[in-house]
């Protein structure tokens, strides 16, 4: 539950649009939040640096938190990167060393402006969490501190184009296209007058669509790297906070970051997808803005706020429930660790034994049992979505048709409740009858009802078996040893409840398939089993203080013209095989009321697979946008395709964008890429 603020410590006044001028001429735009009392006390300033479109994209949910830090004595600037909003230029790809260039002259602009003290401290989700790390790698000396927030540290691992060297077919096309409908969006005439037109017809012509260069880097080299600060985290020599949420995909980089930084930092990961944790959904939501400040505040103003006299991480651990495609709430608690790694964390074997008769995890290993299994490219169909933003239909439904589809090893029912917390992994002793092939595997929470609750999953190329850098082709027949590691989670196992991991060859939903069907044959008892992190419960968890409920300044003024509407659908043909996935997201049609803007988006995925037949997956993006004000009205319609042939991926894109009914840009886009050992 959210509560709406008016009335702050600092009065504040907000310039809806102003310009930074670069060095080369580049002029971006910025929204500023500004204390009254700047103008005669320099304040430190909060950077949020994304290209997502101040004036109408982002515009709800900076409503609800630049103006709260502003009100509580700071600076509060969000700015469009190059090529996006009203900024001039071409966004070309994520992260380049551009949008860092123009980053550090920003926060120069900023710190030489008479309201401001000179310190800055960064702060974003996602795309702004990314680059505010790679930022302070290039070490500005106006930035102080940083938030980063349902983040990556690692490109290629861990972000929405390749998952454990598998190309992340539930994300690499989605997100690819909605950053090509992202780029063909028009800067607004009200701030850029006349020049709308050009610079929205030279964006649409310029403007790659970025699965291209993704697809041509299938291995974690250079172009991946870049970006990636995993590289070398002595670079980063400012405090660094750093949240998540079992409902995002991006919480792998955050034991990793608390590892491996010397800096002062600390971690939070909540029950939350894709969001803001003060926004919450699932909940329990919790006041982040008000965190946020203790965090500001001690940094930036040297204030004894006690944020760092508490544990290194803070993270609510989940706990059994039904399985549900929707949740307003995960039931579970939160614990606390004073470092990481924890000293409240210790390893616990599971081996995947066999009799012939049962599949097992046992504490000890039975004898050898070569087990052998072809997967169903219907496989993950029912696995939900790589990472949520609270919307119905995301989480995956009850699994056990997905754990019938594959090679499942369940456990006893445990007689007390027993929790994880950290990266479970999976060590496997395998081998495949083709030179190329994958692995995936799901842990699920198993009730007495049988009932079956995906925890988490993880999947491998098996040609990246050494190496993500330099694969090679499988040799068929051959024995290998490989560990899969499977997402970062915090759960609590119920008792009564069992563990089940789930084992298969395919996983279509997140990992193209390979080119071939494959055999999979495991070589369950000794070489084969499950590592969990398990967490022992504190007395200390018990005493931990409740977060505040959220608090947040007062909402943009909208009105919905259209509502929104959504569909999520998986099908099965039970005459020509085909499994079909169809999402229509309908955002519907809003009215910004301070400015008359309307505008409307609505996008219809259909991903779809023939059984027994690899080279049939198909993925089709359909999506238009409109935005209107008046007698303005521009709309931009796409298509993307993506299939593949045994040799290769085959791309195609298409545009029409329309100013009022008459069409003013039309074009297509088609690539052929090798496949590279996937």
């Amino acid at each position: 539950m959210q509560r709406v603020k008016t009335d702050f410590p600092y009065a504040i006044r907000e310039i809806e649009n102003t310009w930074i001028p670069l060095s080369d001429g580049t002029r971006l735009a910025a929204r500023i939040w500004l204390p009254l009392e700047a103008d005669t006390r320099p304040l430190p300033a909060l950077l949020e640096y994304i290209p997502y479109r101040k004036n109408d994209g982002t515009a709800i949910r900076d409503a609800i938190r630049h103006p709260y830090l502003a009100g509580h004595g700071y600076a509060c600037v969000r700015v469009d990167i190059r090529g996006s909003g009203e900024s001039d230029g071409i966004l070309y790809d994520e992260y380049l060393k551009q949008e860092q260039d123009d980053c550090l002259e920003v926060m120069a602009w900023i710190a030489s402006q008479p309201w401001c003290d000179g310190s800055l401290g960064m702060f974003g989700k996602s795309w702004g969490g990314f680059n505010s790390l790679q930022v302070a790698s290039r070490r500005p000396p106006e930035l102080k501190a940083l938030i980063t927030i349902g983040f990556t540290d690692d490109r290629y691992h861990d972000d929405v184009h390749y998952m454990g060297g598998c190309v992340l077919a539930s994300q690499m096309l989605s997100w690819a296209t909605v950053m090509l409908a992202g780029n063909a969006q028009p800067p607004d005439p009200r701030w850029v007058g006349e020049r709308w037109r050009e610079m929205w017809l030279e964006r649409l012509e310029k403007t790659p669509p970025y699965v291209e260069a993704w697809l041509q880097h299938q291995t974690r080299d250079a172009f991946w790297k870049h970006g990636s600060v995993r590289e070398d985290y002595n670079a980063i020599d400012v405090p660094v906070y750093a949240v998540g949420g079992w409902g995002d995909a991006y919480n792998n980089s955050i034991p990793r970051m608390l590892a491996g930084l010397s800096v002062p930092r600390k971690g939070l990961i909540g029950a939350w997808s894709h969001n803001y944790p003060e926004e919450g959904v699932p909940g329990p939501s919790m006041g982040f803005t008000q965190e946020s400040l203790r965090w500001w505040d001690h940094w930036l103003k040297g204030q004894d706020t006690g944020v760092m006299d508490e544990p290194m991480l803070r993270s609510w651990i989940l706990e059994s429930e039904p399985p549900a495609t929707y949740y307003t709430e995960r039931k579970g608690h939160w614990v606390a660790d004073p470092t990481w790694p924890s000293p409240h964390v210790s390893e616990q074997l599971l081996y995947l034994n066999s009799d012939g008769a049962a599949n097992v995890l046992a504490e000890s290993p039975a004898s050898p049992c070569t087990l052998a299994f072809s997967g169903r490219l219907c496989h993950g169909f029912q696995s939900g979505e790589w990472g949520n933003f609270g919307i119905k239909g995301e989480f995956p439904p009850d699994q056990r048709a997905e754990d019938g589809g594959c090679l499942s090893f369940t456990s006893p029912p445990v007689s007390e409740p027993v929790a994880i917390l950290g990266l479970p992994e999976v060590d496997l002793e395998l081998m495949v009858d083709k030179p190329n092939a994958l692995v995936a595997l799901r842990l699920c929470d198993v009730a007495p009802d049988g009932a079956s609750t995906l925890v988490t999953w993880g999947q491998l190329n098996l040609t990246h078996h050494d190496s993500h850098e330099h694969p090679e082709p499988l040799e068929p027949g051959r024995r290998y040893r490989v560990t899969v590691q499977l997402r970062m989670m915090g759960y609590q196992l119920a008792a009564g409840h069992r563990w089940r991991i789930g084992i298969s060859p395919t996983f279509t939903r997140h990992a193209w398939p390979s080119p071939e069907m494959v055999q999979l044959s495991l070589v369950a008892g000794e070489g084969c089993r499950l590592r969990l992190p398990m967490r022992t419960a504190q007395s200390a968890d018990r005493d931990l203080p409740d977060f505040p409920p959220a608090e947040i300044s007062q909402p943009l003024a909208v009105e919905l013209v259209r509502v929104p509407q959504r569909v999520h659908t998986v099908m099965q043909d039970q005459v020509d095989g085909w499994t079909t996935l169809t999402q229509v997201n309908d955002e519907g049609r809003l009215r910004f009321l301070d400015n008359g803007l309307e505008t409307e988006h609505c996008s219809t995925e259909t991903f779809k697979v023939r059984e027994d037949d690899p080279l049939s997956v198909s993925q089709h993006f359909q999506s238009r946008l409109e935005f209107q004000r008046e007698d303005w009205r521009v709309n931009v319609e796409m298509e993307s395709l993506m299939t593949a042939d045994a040799t290769h991926f085959h791309l195609s894109n298409h545009m029409d964008a329309y100013e009022g009914d008459t069409r003013v840009f039309t074009k297509s886009w088609t690539r052929a890429i090798p496949r590279d050992h996937v």
